[in-house]
């Protein structure tokens, strides 16, 4: 058994996390995105949920090929078919684990599965001696919605799933119901109840409905759970789970309350969560706890002094601890390859030479029209120049007129549509309008916007914007991001990204 006042870091970004709408990720994401989990020291990363579409299982595999340091989980319902499914995509990972779940709730049991509690116990019971019999996976069982469970009934499940080889036993705060103070009560309840609790590690997946997905999560690593499952940035279905970067920094900054410590490299909370941001195409919310832009921010004259006086006047951890550095100008018109590549580096990507020629030539373009070129504008420019998948649809240029004159605002459109040159000129209510009017017409398409968010990457008047759109075609949603200075630029590419995700699903 490990030192018990190791705290393991199971996240499930890549699952729950990507579960949440405008979440969704390609695989070439997900595995970006793994890598850069791996950096940041989690010890367990839950990849997907194999058996929901081939999609899914192909880049469950994918990521199993790609790591080897963490666990990679995979997510199966207690059924024969759904663990057969999970241990194949996992079955070449150096390190493996099958997570299977069922509901012991009597709300669920009788709504939504329809079994008695003897069934579900029994259901519970088989899932974990298959998923045993794979024979070198960990199984760690989940009792959802843990937190409405009958407490009595949920230590007989625990017992028989642990008698049945199952190590690792999570409880779930499903739909975040629980309170701290009575979730901590239920974690000590099992520990003293359940006969072998000693033997296994308990774990806590906190939903974040009420805003307590850390509370409860903390209160119960503090009542003795000894594995956290959250996601970066606390993404997640509906209101999200506990986030990853206040669980970690809580512990971080107060070790000498919770005495626990975890795995996690701090320095790589932001760039994770900044890598999270740009491929998902979600901003960072300025007042989010440790990662937003505000979080070290002071306006306060009162608040100014102390800061200048001593920065533990007002700041109880430091942007140097996760991985958050000042705006340093490193780039510009001047700057040679070599300065790039390292800057690439740095920013933990890895490009071919033809890749960073392509980033390199972006740089030097924007380095005409920025005066200073930022870490996040490199990164905005990777995302957008390298990293992106073939497009169906690519816009070659763009004119638009407008103002305060009677005259409808156009916009001229000349893009690549399935490798043919398509002209189109529209007008709209406005020049963003006008745009999508005119892409619309380029390529025989016309989806519902839904959402539109533009947001500067960095300061200053020419700053690079970046805008997120979300669009829907009868059933089909699709988001889409677009990055440039020139916010209609941005506006217009962001659009055709989500044309382009809406024809790669068909």
């Amino acid at each position: 058994m490990p030192d018990n006042n190791r705290v393991f870091i199971f996240d499930t970004t890549l699952r729950d996390g990507e579960q949440s709408p405008g979440a969704t990720m390609t695989r070439e994401e997900k595995i970006r995105m793994a890598r850069q989990l791996e950096t940041l020291g989690v010890d367990v990363i839950e990849a997907g949920f194999p058996a929901a579409s081939v999609g899914d299982f192909e880049s469950v595999a994918a990521i199993a090929q790609t790591v080897t340091k963490p666990v990679v989980a995979a997510l199966c319902r207690a059924l024969p078919a759904d663990i057969d499914r999970g241990y194949e995509a996992i079955k070449s990972a150096k390190r493996k684990r099958i997570h299977t779940f069922l509901a012991t709730s009597p709300l669920h049991m009788e709504h939504k599965l329809g079994k008695t509690p003897d069934q579900v116990l029994q259901m519970a019971v088989a899932a974990v001696k298959h998923a045993v019999s794979k024979g070198d996976a960990e199984v760690q069982f989940s009792a959802e919605d843990a937190s409405r469970s009958e407490r009595d009934f949920l230590a007989k499940v625990c017992t028989e799933v642990i008698a049945a080889g199952a190590t690792i036993i999570n409880i779930p705060d499903t739909v975040g119901y629980a309170q701290p103070g009575e979730f901590a009560d239920l974690i000590r309840f099992l520990l003293t109840t359940v006969p072998g609790a000693d033997k296994v590690t308990f774990a806590v997946h906190c939903h974040n409905d009420l805003g307590l997905g850390v509370a409860n999560t903390l209160a119960a690593l503090e009542a003795g759970a000894r594995q956290a499952e959250v996601t970066l940035s606390g993404i997640g279905e509906r209101a999200g789970n506990a986030s990853l970067e206040q669980v970690v920094m809580a512990l971080n900054t107060r070790p000498n309350y919770y005495h626990l410590d975890t795995g996690i490299v701090t320095e790589e909370i932001f760039p994770s969560c900044r890598r999270l941001s740009g491929i998902i195409g979600q901003p960072i919310p300025p007042y989010a706890p440790v990662i937003g832009r505000n979080a070290f921010a002071h306006e306060s004259g009162i608040h100014q002094h102390g800061v200048l006086k001593d920065r533990r006047t007002y700041e109880i951890m430091t942007a140097e601890s996760i991985g958050r550095k000042g705006a340093v100008v490193v780039l510009g018109k001047h700057s040679g390859r070599h300065a790039l590549d390292a800057k690439v580096k740095e920013l933990n990507y890895t490009l071919n030479d033809d890749e960073l020629k392509i980033v390199f030539d972006a740089v030097k373009d924007l380095a005409d029209r920025k005066q200073n070129i930022l870490d996040e504008d490199i990164e905005a420019l990777i995302l957008e120049k390298v990293l992106r998948r073939p497009d169906h649809f690519a816009l070659r240029h763009i004119s638009v007129h407008c103002g305060n004159v009677e005259l409808a605002p156009m916009a001229v459109v000349q893009m690549l549509v399935d490798g043919k040159e398509v002209r189109r000129y529209a007008s709209g209510s406005g020049p963003v309008d006008a745009s999508f009017n005119a892409v619309c017409d380029a390529v025989g398409r016309k989806p519902e916007l839904e959402e539109f968010h533009i947001n500067a990457i960095t300061g200053g008047t020419d700053a690079q914007g970046e805008v997120t759109v979300r669009v829907r075609e009868g059933a089909a949603t699709s988001v889409g991001r677009g990055v440039h200075d020139d916010v209609i630029m941005a506006s217009t590419l962001a659009f055709i990204n989500a044309l382009n995700r809406l024809a790669k699903k068909e």
